[in-house]
Protein backbone atom coordinates (compact mmCIF):
# COMPACT_ATOMS: atom_id res chain seq x y z
CA UNK A 1 0.00 0.00 0.00
CA UNK A 2 1.47 3.34 -1.05
CA UNK A 3 1.84 5.96 1.88
CA UNK A 4 3.19 9.25 2.58
CA UNK A 5 7.24 10.29 2.17
CA UNK A 6 8.06 11.85 5.50
CA UNK A 7 11.40 13.35 6.06
CA UNK A 8 11.73 14.38 9.80
CA UNK A 9 14.48 16.67 11.04
CA UNK A 10 17.19 15.11 8.17
CA UNK A 11 20.43 16.16 8.17
CA UNK A 12 23.93 15.56 5.89
CA UNK A 13 27.02 16.62 6.53
CA UNK A 14 30.08 16.16 4.42
CA UNK A 15 32.65 17.07 7.44
CA UNK A 16 32.24 20.63 8.32
CA UNK A 17 29.37 21.10 5.34
CA UNK A 18 25.80 21.05 6.21
CA UNK A 19 24.22 19.94 2.71
CA UNK A 20 20.88 19.35 4.04
CA UNK A 21 20.19 21.43 7.58
CA UNK A 22 17.35 19.77 9.94
CA UNK A 23 14.96 19.45 7.04
CA UNK A 24 11.04 17.90 7.65
CA UNK A 25 8.85 17.50 4.94
CA UNK A 26 5.81 15.54 4.00
CA UNK A 27 5.41 14.44 0.67
CA UNK A 28 1.62 13.56 -0.04
CA UNK A 29 1.53 9.86 -1.61
CA UNK A 30 -0.01 10.27 -4.72
CA UNK A 31 1.94 13.82 -5.68
CA UNK A 32 4.19 15.39 -7.95
CA UNK A 33 6.59 17.19 -6.14
CA UNK A 34 9.27 19.22 -6.75
CA UNK A 35 12.17 20.31 -4.99
CA UNK A 36 13.74 23.59 -6.89
CA UNK A 37 16.72 25.50 -6.05
CA UNK A 38 20.25 26.06 -7.02
CA UNK A 39 22.81 23.85 -7.52
CA UNK A 40 24.37 23.48 -3.89
CA UNK A 41 21.37 24.16 -2.06
CA UNK A 42 21.05 20.37 -1.15
CA UNK A 43 18.07 19.27 -3.48
CA UNK A 44 20.18 16.42 -4.68
CA UNK A 45 21.51 15.19 -1.37
CA UNK A 46 18.22 15.28 0.03
CA UNK A 47 17.06 12.75 -2.90
CA UNK A 48 20.08 10.46 -2.31
CA UNK A 49 19.23 10.19 1.13
CA UNK A 50 15.78 8.85 -0.09
CA UNK A 51 16.79 7.13 -2.08
CA UNK A 52 19.92 5.31 0.15
CA UNK A 53 22.54 6.58 -1.82
CA UNK A 54 23.35 9.16 1.31
CA UNK A 55 22.83 7.81 5.25
CA UNK A 56 21.78 10.88 6.89
CA UNK A 57 23.78 12.21 9.80
CA UNK A 58 20.90 12.63 11.90
CA UNK A 59 16.92 12.56 11.23
CA UNK A 60 14.30 9.94 9.91
CA UNK A 61 13.21 8.67 6.64
CA UNK A 62 9.83 7.05 6.07
CA UNK A 63 6.98 5.74 4.15
CA UNK A 64 4.09 5.68 5.97
CA UNK A 65 5.06 3.70 9.52
CA UNK A 66 8.07 1.84 7.57
CA UNK A 67 11.05 4.07 9.01
CA UNK A 68 13.93 2.90 5.62
CA UNK A 69 16.40 5.50 6.97
CA UNK A 70 18.97 3.05 7.09
CA UNK A 71 17.80 0.29 4.53
CA UNK A 72 19.94 -0.78 1.45
CA UNK A 73 18.67 1.28 -1.79
CA UNK A 74 17.70 -1.86 -3.09
CA UNK A 75 15.36 -2.80 -0.31
CA UNK A 76 13.38 0.41 -0.71
CA UNK A 77 10.24 0.68 -2.54
CA UNK A 78 11.82 3.71 -4.85
CA UNK A 79 13.13 3.50 -7.77
CA UNK A 80 15.73 7.04 -9.48
CA UNK A 81 15.59 8.58 -13.04
CA UNK A 82 18.84 9.77 -13.58
CA UNK A 83 19.87 12.42 -16.37
CA UNK A 84 22.72 10.36 -17.39
CA UNK A 85 19.88 7.76 -18.69
CA UNK A 86 21.86 4.68 -17.75
CA UNK A 87 20.87 2.85 -19.87
CA UNK A 88 22.98 -0.54 -21.25
CA UNK A 89 24.03 0.04 -24.47
CA UNK A 90 24.42 -3.49 -25.51
CA UNK A 91 20.99 -4.64 -24.78
CA UNK A 92 17.68 -3.89 -26.45
CA UNK A 93 15.10 -1.50 -25.38
CA UNK A 94 12.44 -4.50 -24.10
CA UNK A 95 15.84 -6.21 -22.17
CA UNK A 96 17.00 -2.63 -20.44
CA UNK A 97 13.46 -2.12 -18.96
CA UNK A 98 13.07 -5.65 -17.99
CA UNK A 99 16.79 -5.35 -16.28
CA UNK A 100 15.21 -4.91 -12.89
CA UNK A 101 12.32 -7.30 -12.66
CA UNK A 102 14.74 -10.19 -13.84
CA UNK A 103 17.44 -8.96 -10.81
CA UNK A 104 14.05 -10.09 -8.80
CA UNK A 105 14.13 -13.62 -10.06
CA UNK A 106 10.91 -12.51 -12.12
CA UNK A 107 10.86 -14.85 -15.27
CA UNK A 108 7.77 -13.79 -16.66
CA UNK A 109 7.97 -10.34 -18.11
CA UNK A 110 6.98 -9.67 -21.39
CA UNK A 111 3.72 -8.59 -21.02
CA UNK A 112 4.46 -5.79 -18.42
CA UNK A 113 7.78 -4.77 -20.23
CA UNK A 114 5.45 -4.15 -23.28
CA UNK A 115 2.51 -2.07 -20.67
CA UNK A 116 5.33 0.09 -19.91
CA UNK A 117 6.84 0.88 -23.30
CA UNK A 118 3.17 1.40 -24.15
CA UNK A 119 2.85 3.96 -21.35
CA UNK A 120 5.59 6.12 -22.99
CA UNK A 121 4.88 5.39 -26.23
CA UNK A 122 7.04 3.74 -27.19
CA UNK A 123 5.39 0.22 -27.97
CA UNK A 124 7.03 -0.48 -31.36
CA UNK A 125 10.59 0.01 -30.45
CA UNK A 126 11.09 -3.03 -28.17
CA UNK A 127 14.15 -4.52 -30.26
CA UNK A 128 16.26 -1.35 -31.16
CA UNK A 129 19.09 -0.51 -29.34
CA UNK A 130 19.43 2.82 -27.09
CA UNK A 131 22.31 3.89 -29.55
CA UNK A 132 19.20 4.38 -31.84
CA UNK A 133 17.01 6.23 -30.30
CA UNK A 134 16.75 10.34 -29.52
CA UNK A 135 17.79 11.58 -25.96
CA UNK A 136 14.06 12.22 -25.51
CA UNK A 137 12.91 8.62 -26.08
CA UNK A 138 16.27 6.85 -24.06
CA UNK A 139 14.84 8.84 -21.47
CA UNK A 140 11.37 7.29 -21.76
CA UNK A 141 12.95 3.78 -21.84
CA UNK A 142 14.76 5.00 -18.29
CA UNK A 143 11.25 6.12 -17.22
CA UNK A 144 9.54 3.01 -18.18
CA UNK A 145 12.39 0.73 -16.66
CA UNK A 146 11.49 2.70 -13.10
CA UNK A 147 8.63 2.33 -13.73
CA UNK A 148 8.17 -1.60 -13.90
CA UNK A 149 9.35 -2.08 -10.80
CA UNK A 150 6.04 -0.88 -9.05
CA UNK A 151 7.95 1.69 -6.77
CA UNK A 152 6.20 3.79 -4.12
CA UNK A 153 8.28 6.65 -4.66
CA UNK A 154 9.71 7.53 -8.14
CA UNK A 155 12.53 9.95 -7.45
CA UNK A 156 13.21 11.95 -10.78
CA UNK A 157 17.20 13.71 -10.25
CA UNK A 158 17.24 16.60 -12.66
CA UNK A 159 15.69 14.08 -15.74
CA UNK A 160 15.08 16.64 -18.38
CA UNK A 161 18.43 18.36 -17.83
CA UNK A 162 20.30 17.08 -21.13
CA UNK A 163 17.42 18.06 -23.54
CA UNK A 164 17.18 20.66 -25.68
CA UNK A 165 14.37 23.14 -24.97
CA UNK A 166 11.94 22.05 -27.33
CA UNK A 167 12.12 18.55 -26.16
CA UNK A 168 12.69 19.11 -22.82
CA UNK A 169 8.85 20.71 -23.07
CA UNK A 170 7.53 17.76 -24.58
CA UNK A 171 8.84 15.28 -22.11
CA UNK A 172 7.65 18.02 -19.81
CA UNK A 173 4.24 16.99 -20.60
CA UNK A 174 4.65 13.09 -20.93
CA UNK A 175 6.08 12.81 -17.37
CA UNK A 176 2.54 15.10 -16.10
CA UNK A 177 0.87 12.57 -17.88
CA UNK A 178 2.26 9.57 -17.03
CA UNK A 179 2.31 10.24 -13.24
CA UNK A 180 -1.73 11.07 -13.22
CA UNK A 181 -2.09 8.10 -15.15
CA UNK A 182 0.35 5.37 -12.50
CA UNK A 183 -1.03 7.87 -9.64
CA UNK A 184 2.74 7.26 -7.61
CA UNK A 185 4.03 9.82 -5.97
CA UNK A 186 6.91 11.67 -8.12
CA UNK A 187 9.61 13.92 -5.83
CA UNK A 188 11.34 16.08 -8.68
CA UNK A 189 14.68 17.80 -8.28
CA UNK A 190 15.16 20.76 -10.67
CA UNK A 191 16.70 24.22 -10.64
CA UNK A 192 14.46 25.00 -13.72
CA UNK A 193 11.81 27.12 -12.53
CA UNK A 194 9.27 27.01 -15.47
CA UNK A 195 9.90 22.87 -14.91
CA UNK A 196 8.75 23.23 -11.44
CA UNK A 197 5.73 24.85 -12.00
CA UNK A 198 4.74 23.45 -15.09
CA UNK A 199 4.52 19.85 -14.05
CA UNK A 200 4.08 20.22 -9.95
CA UNK A 201 1.22 19.99 -7.19
CA UNK A 202 3.87 21.33 -4.77
CA UNK A 203 7.19 22.66 -4.86
CA UNK A 204 9.51 23.22 -2.08
CA UNK A 205 12.09 26.02 -2.96
CA UNK A 206 15.52 25.43 -1.12
CA UNK A 207 18.42 27.39 -0.21
CA UNK A 208 21.68 26.44 2.23
CA UNK A 209 20.27 23.04 3.06
CA UNK A 210 16.35 24.25 4.32
CA UNK A 211 13.38 25.12 2.70
CA UNK A 212 12.63 28.78 2.38
CA UNK A 213 8.90 28.01 1.61
CA UNK A 214 6.72 24.97 0.06
CA UNK A 215 3.18 25.17 -1.49
CA UNK A 216 1.45 25.11 -4.65
CA UNK A 217 3.25 26.96 -7.61
CA UNK A 218 0.74 29.57 -7.67
CA UNK A 219 0.88 30.21 -3.57
CA UNK A 220 4.29 30.81 -4.28
CA UNK A 221 4.60 32.78 -6.88
CA UNK A 222 2.18 35.24 -6.40
CA UNK A 223 2.69 35.60 -2.80
CA UNK A 224 6.58 34.51 -1.73
CA UNK A 225 8.02 34.91 1.42
CA UNK A 226 11.39 36.51 1.12
CA UNK A 227 13.60 38.45 -1.41
CA UNK A 228 15.16 35.11 -2.32
CA UNK A 229 11.95 32.91 -3.27
CA UNK A 230 10.33 36.33 -5.23
CA UNK A 231 13.38 35.84 -7.25
CA UNK A 232 14.01 32.19 -7.45
CA UNK A 233 10.95 31.33 -8.59
CA UNK A 234 10.08 34.12 -11.10
CA UNK A 235 11.80 37.54 -11.00
CA UNK A 236 10.60 40.57 -9.28
CA UNK A 237 11.35 44.02 -8.58
CA UNK A 238 11.61 44.87 -4.87
CA UNK A 239 12.24 48.50 -3.55
CA UNK A 240 13.16 49.23 0.05
CA UNK A 241 10.41 51.14 1.47
CA UNK A 242 8.70 52.11 5.05
CA UNK A 243 5.29 51.50 5.90
CA UNK A 244 3.76 54.87 6.95
CA UNK A 245 0.07 53.86 8.08
CA UNK A 246 -3.48 52.20 6.64
CA UNK A 247 -6.23 52.92 3.99
CA UNK A 248 -9.31 50.59 4.57
CA UNK A 249 -7.35 47.16 3.69
CA UNK A 250 -4.54 48.50 2.29
CA UNK A 251 -1.37 49.77 4.03
CA UNK A 252 0.16 52.67 2.88
CA UNK A 253 4.34 53.07 2.02
CA UNK A 254 7.19 55.25 1.01
CA UNK A 255 10.06 53.70 -1.07
CA UNK A 256 12.44 56.69 -2.18
CA UNK A 257 10.36 59.91 -2.01
CA UNK A 258 7.19 57.94 -3.63
CA UNK A 259 4.14 56.74 -2.32
CA UNK A 260 2.63 53.31 -2.75
CA UNK A 261 -0.45 51.35 -1.69
CA UNK A 262 -0.53 47.00 -0.95
CA UNK A 263 -2.91 44.82 0.04
CA UNK A 264 -2.75 44.33 3.60
CA UNK A 265 -3.50 40.11 2.90
CA UNK A 266 -0.30 40.65 0.94
CA UNK A 267 1.33 41.76 3.29
CA UNK A 268 4.24 40.31 5.31
CA UNK A 269 5.02 42.97 7.13
CA UNK A 270 2.72 45.52 8.00
CA UNK A 271 5.05 48.37 9.80
CA UNK A 272 8.90 49.08 9.72
CA UNK A 273 11.28 48.47 6.93
CA UNK A 274 9.52 45.98 4.57
CA UNK A 275 10.59 45.52 0.64
CA UNK A 276 7.46 46.40 -1.98
CA UNK A 277 7.53 44.05 -4.52
CA UNK A 278 5.55 43.62 -8.37
CA UNK A 279 6.25 41.08 -10.49
CA UNK A 280 7.18 42.82 -14.16
CA UNK A 281 4.39 41.26 -16.04
CA UNK A 282 1.62 42.83 -13.71
CA UNK A 283 3.51 46.75 -14.98
CA UNK A 284 2.26 48.67 -17.32
CA UNK A 285 3.74 51.49 -19.34
CA UNK A 286 2.15 54.63 -19.39
CA UNK A 287 4.15 56.72 -22.55
CA UNK A 288 4.28 60.45 -23.04
CA UNK A 289 0.83 61.60 -23.61
CA UNK A 290 -0.86 59.38 -21.67
CA UNK A 291 -2.16 59.39 -18.15
CA UNK A 292 -2.35 55.91 -15.75
CA UNK A 293 -4.94 55.38 -14.07
CA UNK A 294 -4.71 57.70 -10.78
CA UNK A 295 -5.22 54.42 -8.23
CA UNK A 296 -2.40 53.06 -9.57
CA UNK A 297 1.29 52.73 -8.34
CA UNK A 298 3.39 54.70 -10.29
CA UNK A 299 6.86 55.00 -10.75
CA UNK A 300 8.58 57.11 -13.37
CA UNK A 301 11.84 56.44 -15.23
CA UNK A 302 13.36 55.92 -18.42
CA UNK A 303 13.91 52.78 -20.92
CA UNK A 304 17.57 51.48 -20.46
CA UNK A 305 17.54 48.20 -22.90
CA UNK A 306 14.65 46.67 -24.34
CA UNK A 307 14.51 43.00 -25.28
CA UNK A 308 12.25 42.09 -28.29
CA UNK A 309 11.58 37.81 -27.00
CA UNK A 310 8.23 36.84 -29.08
CA UNK A 311 5.47 36.74 -27.18
CA UNK A 312 6.94 39.98 -24.79
CA UNK A 313 8.66 42.95 -24.78
CA UNK A 314 11.01 43.00 -21.43
CA UNK A 315 12.26 46.79 -20.88
CA UNK A 316 14.66 47.88 -18.01
CA UNK A 317 13.41 51.09 -16.61
CA UNK A 318 15.91 53.33 -14.78
CA UNK A 319 14.22 54.80 -11.79
CA UNK A 320 14.80 58.66 -10.33
CA UNK A 321 16.93 56.84 -7.56
CA UNK A 322 18.77 54.87 -9.81
CA UNK A 323 17.35 51.14 -9.61
CA UNK A 324 16.51 49.47 -12.22
CA UNK A 325 13.14 48.09 -13.23
CA UNK A 326 11.81 45.58 -15.65
CA UNK A 327 8.63 45.29 -16.99
CA UNK A 328 7.08 42.52 -19.49
CA UNK A 329 4.62 43.91 -22.05
CA UNK A 330 2.86 41.35 -24.12
CA UNK A 331 3.17 41.67 -27.57
CA UNK A 332 -0.43 41.72 -28.60
CA UNK A 333 -0.88 43.80 -31.07
CA UNK A 334 1.74 44.40 -33.89
CA UNK A 335 4.30 47.22 -33.69
CA UNK A 336 7.82 48.57 -32.97
CA UNK A 337 8.78 48.23 -28.96
CA UNK A 338 9.46 51.61 -27.55
CA UNK A 339 13.34 53.00 -27.88
CA UNK A 340 15.73 52.93 -25.47
CA UNK A 341 15.62 56.70 -24.01
CA UNK A 342 12.12 57.01 -23.88
CA UNK A 343 9.91 58.81 -20.87
CA UNK A 344 7.51 56.63 -18.87
CA UNK A 345 5.63 55.63 -16.23
CA UNK A 346 5.39 52.74 -14.71
CA UNK A 347 1.97 51.57 -12.93
CA UNK A 348 -0.15 48.76 -11.73
CA UNK A 349 -2.45 48.00 -9.75
CA UNK A 350 -1.87 47.73 -5.85
CA UNK A 351 -3.02 44.31 -5.44
CA UNK A 352 -1.01 43.44 -8.16
CA UNK A 353 2.21 44.45 -5.08
CA UNK A 354 3.39 42.00 -2.04
CA UNK A 355 4.98 43.51 0.68
CA UNK A 356 8.18 41.72 2.65
CA UNK A 357 9.99 42.01 6.29
CA UNK A 358 13.30 43.77 5.10
CA UNK A 359 15.25 43.49 8.62
CA UNK A 360 17.71 45.77 10.43
CA UNK A 361 20.60 44.28 8.35
CA UNK A 362 19.36 44.78 4.58
CA UNK A 363 19.92 47.89 3.01
CA UNK A 364 18.16 49.59 -0.24
CA UNK A 365 20.36 47.18 -2.18
CA UNK A 366 18.27 44.31 -3.80
CA UNK A 367 20.53 43.51 -6.36
CA UNK A 368 22.24 40.21 -4.47
CA UNK A 369 18.47 38.71 -4.65
CA UNK A 370 18.25 39.86 -8.47
CA UNK A 371 18.02 37.47 -11.56
CA UNK A 372 19.30 38.32 -14.44
CA UNK A 373 17.39 41.63 -15.29
CA UNK A 374 16.08 40.58 -18.93
CA UNK A 375 14.18 36.87 -17.16
CA UNK A 376 17.09 34.66 -17.40
CA UNK A 377 17.06 32.32 -14.79
CA UNK A 378 20.50 31.10 -13.53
Amino acid sequence: MAEDLILTNVTKRFGSFVAVDDLSLTVPQGAFFALLGASGCGKTTTLRTVAGLEEPTSGTIRLGDQDITTLRPYRRPVNTVFQSYALFPHMSIKDNVAFGLRQRGIKDVGKKVLEMLELVQLGSFVNRKPAQLSGGQQQRVALARALVNEPQVLLLDEPLGALDLKLRRQMQIELKRIQTEVGITFLHVTHDQDEAMWMADTVAVMDKGRIEQLGAPTDIYEFPTSPFVSNFLGQSNLFAAEVTGKSGEDITLTAHGERFAAPTARARATEGRVWLGVRPEKVRLAEPGQDPPAEHNQVRGVLTDTCYAGVSTEYLLKTPWGQEMSVFSANASAGEPLAEGTEVVAHWYPPHSFVLDRPAGEGDEVTQYAADPLGVAP
